[in-house]
């Protein structure tokens, strides 16, 4: 059944189908699970490179026995997100950024910093938080803040440099994605000048040429508009 908890037997499953090089809608497949309860399985237990059966099942007991019912929590105490369930939506959020071709370490930045009361960490957090190297976490946040994802600012309580999530990000990440597109679109329409118009291979490449092209600007349109139209409600 879809609602049931994951057991050593589904972990180990899940580890064999990461290793013949299978996505997570393959492996959910086999278990007859949703998509996203493998996506959360693998993100919150180090990854599709460092997933192991055994270590993920500990990790859930120690968690499951580590965390007080919410009815004996002292009163007051901030409850915010579970934590299991902030560590599985992370997960998700960072596989669908993914999706959309951004890099996983660069998503996995953008989906913590997405997630943190003041929308910024420092590169040491952000390294450990997605068990990453210095260099590897330097790379990622270069690549966002040429888009202008994210912006570098010094800790006022330390010399280190903090990283923010910029407050158009969400604007910023479309208009990116709209600029992979229509470099596509521009590619297409070059083959089918390469191939000719008039042969199968032309006509396929500028259909979808002109498909690409045509998107890009409405979305490049809409995202025009409602940057104006929060510019002049603020």
């Amino acid at each position: 059944m879809p609602g049931r908890r994951l057991t050593e037997a589904d972990r180990r499953q899940i580890a064999m189908g990461l290793a013949q090089g299978l996505d997570y809608a393959a492996i959910a497949r086999r278990l007859d699970r949703p998509t996203s309860t493998v996506s959360r399985e693998v993100g919150r237990n180090g990854g599709p490179g460092r997933y192991r059966s055994d270590l993920a099942h500990l990790a859930t007991t120690h968690r499951a026995r580590r965390r007080p019912p919410a009815a004996v929590r002292r009163a007051g105490e901030h409850s915010g997100a579970d934590p299991d369930a902030a560590a599985a939506y992370i997960a998700d959020l960072t596989a669908v950024l993914v999706e959309t071709g951004m890099p996983r370490t660069a998503a996995g930045v953008m989906a913590c910093l997405f997630t943190s009361d003041s929308a910024s960490r420092t590169a040491a957090e952000l390294a450990q938080h997605l068990r990453v190297s210095a260099a590897t976490i330097s790379h990622a946040v270069g690549l966002l803040h040429k888009h202008g994802l994210i912006r570098r600012d010094r800790d006022g309580q330390s010399r280190r440099h903090r990283y923010f999530l910029d407050e158009s990000a969400g604007l910023r990440s479309a208009v990116v994605g709209v600029r992979a597109n229509q470099r596509l679109a521009t590619t297409a329409l070059r083959g089918a000048d390469v191939y000719g118009s008039d042969t199968a291979v032309g006509t396929r490449l500028a259909a979808a040429g002109q498909f690409l092209e045509q998107l890009g600007n409405d979305i490049l349109r809409l995202t025009e508009k409602h940057w104006r139209a929060t510019a002049s409600g603020a």
